[in-house]
């Protein structure tokens, strides 16, 4: 992990300050953790940031014509993406890695502004910052609620329309063992901090609608206990468990550290966190589907888990199965 710059400082120390004093905030940190950014509600309202955190939103609801979703993959190439993927499970045989999760830019073509698709799609983390990107996350990362810390790591992913979709998701080992090494990092991330931590859920599923196709997506519950100060080490607590497990691999700092060798973009705030405190409980997502515009050229990025049981072919699928909008 790099050494904490100053902006990282001033996030925690603000986290944490306004915890302390029970003040709502919202917060996002990016990927690297260079450019996190948190505001009091006073400061929020003179950002260009729209969003929903499960319900709690800054915006009033707008209504936006209902017109059918066309979009249009133009996804990384085959032979481009493979050369990151072979260095990845050349690592991952060497022992360097157990699971990374490696990602990718690709651009698309979508009938819809950043807004439209932020209002219309349904998804528990929305953001939408200006006219830069937009987030339609279906992931919890952490939510704290009376002293009890949650995280809820999201991995493995199949068409819902498959026959027997469900069965074939849960047994598959691959699948399997990349779930279970998350939940073990995770746990270990949330033992820093909290105590009697435990998997309650192991392997859950949730159903996704989306414009292209429904998709099917395993998670897992982890929880602990925190003292009873945790308010006034908000900070030092989520900054703590970043970037997330389920976004990086197993062992983190390594396998960061190959992440940042073969992937050939900037995440940005792609796989980074935002969420919002209200004063009482903490409620965060996982920026993960998520659209950014670059000059004219919108890009989706998207990605998954690799572990020594992968196949390039169906890894590669699942990185453009991933690129959706979920609006029916």
């Amino acid at each position: 992990m790099k050494t904490k710059n100053t902006k990282l400082i001033l996030a925690i120390e603000k986290m944490n300050r306004l915890g302390k004093e029970r003040i709502p905030f919202f917060f996002m940190v990016d990927y690297a953790m260079e450019q996190p950014e948190v505001f009091d509600i006073a400061e929020l309202g003179n950002q260009p940031i729209l969003f929903d955190v499960n319900g709690i939103r800054n915006y009033p609801f707008q209504k936006f014509e209902k017109k059918k979703v066309k979009l249009k993959k133009r996804p990384i190439s085959f032979e481009k993406w493979e050369k990151g993927y072979n260095k990845a499970i050349a690592n991952i045989n060497f022992g360097n890695s157990y699971l990374l999760n490696y990602t990718a830019n690709s651009p698309i073509e979508i009938n819809l502004t950043l807004k439209e698709i932020f209002y219309r799609s349904n998804a528990k983390y929305k953001l939408l910052y200006g006219d830069e990107f937009v987030v339609f996350s279906p992931e919890i990362f952490v939510q704290i609620k009376n002293g009890i810390i949650s995280s809820f790591p999201m991995k493995g992913t199949i068409d819902a329309d498959l026959k027997d979709a469900e069965n074939i998701l849960l047994d598959n080992q691959k699948e399997m063992a990349e779930h279970a090494t998350i939940v073990d990092l995770i746990r270990n991330d949330m033992s820093i901090y909290a105590k009697k931590v435990r998997v309650e859920k192991f392997r859950y599923i949730d159903e996704l609608k989306t414009s292209n196709k429904n998709l099917l997506q395993v998670s897992s519950k982890i929880s602990g206990a925190l003292e009873n100060d945790y308010h006034e080490k908000l900070g030092t607590i989520l900054f703590s468990m970043l970037p997330a497990g389920s976004v990086t691999g197993a062992p983190k700092k390594k396998t960061i550290e190959i992440i940042n060798e073969i992937e050939t973009y900037d995440r940005g705030f792609y796989t980074g966190v935002f969420g919002f405190y209200d004063g009482h409980d903490l409620d965060c997502g996982v920026m993960i589907r998520f659209i950014e515009k670059q000059g004219d050229q919108l890009y989706f990025k998207s990605g998954g888990g690799l572990t020594f049981q992968s196949d390039a072919k169906a890894e590669y699928q699942e990185l453009i199965d991933k690129i959706y909008v979920p609006i029916i």
